[in-house]
């Protein structure tokens, strides 16, 4: 199971180009293009819906803001993966904030995807789950940088000095083929994806010498970032206030072992130094 059509789209393009296994692709609506391009580039694309219990697919929080949706979804894959006799489900999970605090943090996005793993081994389903960073491409969208009245780019990661993992969510697609090509070796890992870990002023400093144009660490708190008023605030809020204390494990080695040519974030930033220019 792989939550979120940016990991699918990223792994299917992975097997196609590896050809060890054949490739079936569930979305929610076979017309939309990106859907044609996986048919068009050989993969069987089928329709399925989560709510159907004769289906496969993926979870995704933010698409309803539910944890009870998404664990109840999750179970649902982990089901309809134990009926089927599958033997090795690789999982985009997550660890589950509450239970590691005692109840002081509450990450919803997180919390789901732990109960999920869980479920999944308490049925006895072969799994790895793969814990993801942020994606580098995230500044791209929901953090993109924001200019300031003086011309910078301030980016807004309330994590203070604290080194912040990242990875491209392109380079996930080879590290589930190696996964899948080893369960012998990954089955029944919790595995902690990143290519690298960088405080924020060394993300500025990045983007400022690939772009040639001045980014900077906005300096925010968890305090004040959970009250700027948009959705998802409190969330996001307590997700970096468990990178500050709980300082999940994310493993650079073994996720250059897994893809060799996942790129670093300065690599990340040069591939894509026009679309900053265009900030």
């Amino acid at each position: 199971g792989i939550r979120k059509r940016a990991q699918g789209g990223s792994v299917v393009r992975a097997f196609l180009e590896d050809g060890t296994f054949a490739v079936r692709a569930v979305t929610r609506d076979t017309s939309k293009p990106a859907a044609q391009k996986l048919k068009e580039a050989g993969a069987e694309v089928v329709a399925a819906d989560l709510d159907n219990r004769q289906t496969f697919l993926v979870t995704n929080f933010w698409e309803h803001f539910s944890k009870d949706k998404e664990v109840a979804q999750g179970k649902l894959i982990a089901d309809v993966s134990k009926s089927l006799g599958v033997k090795h489900v690789v999982f985009s999970g997550l660890e589950d904030v509450k239970k590691l605090t005692g109840g002081e943090l509450e990450v919803l996005h997180f919390d789901g995807k732990g109960e999920v793993e869980v479920y999944f081994r308490s049925i006895g389903v072969p799994m790895t789950s793969v814990r993801l960073p942020g994606y580098f491409e995230n500044l791209l969208t929901f953090f993109r940088p924001k200019k300031a009245e003086d011309g910078t780019y301030n980016l807004g990661f309330p994590i203070g000095d604290v080194p912040l993992d990242g990875l491209s969510v392109a380079d996930l697609g080879p590290i589930v083929v190696s996964i899948l090509k080893s369960p012998s070796e990954y089955a029944g890992k919790d595995i902690g994806l990143s290519s690298g870990k960088l405080k924020v002023e060394e993300y500025a400093a990045i983007l400022s010498k690939v772009t040639g144009k001045t980014f900077k660490d906005a300096k925010l708190s968890p305090e004040v970032y959970e009250n700027m008023g948009f959705p998802g605030a409190k969330e996001l809020a307590n997700m970096f206030r468990f990178y500050i204390t709980k300082k999940p494990d994310r493993d650079v080695k073994l996720t250059l072992k897994l893809n060799p040519k996942a790129k670093s974030f300065q690599q990340w930033a040069e591939e894509n130094k026009d679309v900053f220019a265009n900030l």
